[in-house]
């Protein structure tokens, strides 16, 4: 069996500042844009990895959520305590001076972790934390 991850999702509540910090300070490509009764979903990745993606959701949009879960997400969201993706960069130093330099919410600096990694975080526009580890 040979499976590999294709897509992630996250959620957003501001598709232009989504925008933002993904295509432009992370430099993701943007691979899709889709509207569709006032929302969007945007796919975004990394230019050189066409197979793996983020998809960029509205909050609280999966079918079956109810209207308590939606308000408790976006309080979730609100808090940055709802969703993250782990990404890895070859140069950790650069990747987060340059997401410094953009704006982006530090959460940590480059930290040498106890686990074997060197790593940094951040928020994104919508709450989500993004841990960048360097690249083996």
């Amino acid at each position: 069996m040979n499976i590999t991850i294709h897509s992630s999702f996250l959620p957003h509540d501001d598709p232009e500042a989504a925008l933002g910090f993904y295509r432009d300070a992370l430099g993701f490509e943007v691979r899709l844009d889709v509207g569709y009764e006032g929302m969007r979903w945007i796919t975004v990745g990394p230019a050189d990895q066409p197979d793996t993606a983020i998809v960029l959701t509205p909050a609280g949009v999966m079918p079956g959520t109810t209207d308590d879960e939606r308000r408790v997400i976006v309080e979730m969201m609100a808090k940055g305590t709802y969703a993250g993706v782990n990404l890895s960069a070859t140069d950790l130093e650069d990747t987060f001076d340059r997401l410094q330099a953009a704006g982006a919410e530090v959460v940590q600096e480059p930290t040498d972790q106890p686990y074997g990694v060197r790593d940094c975080a951040f928020r994104d526009p919508a709450g989500n934390l993004v841990r960048i580890q360097q690249a083996a």
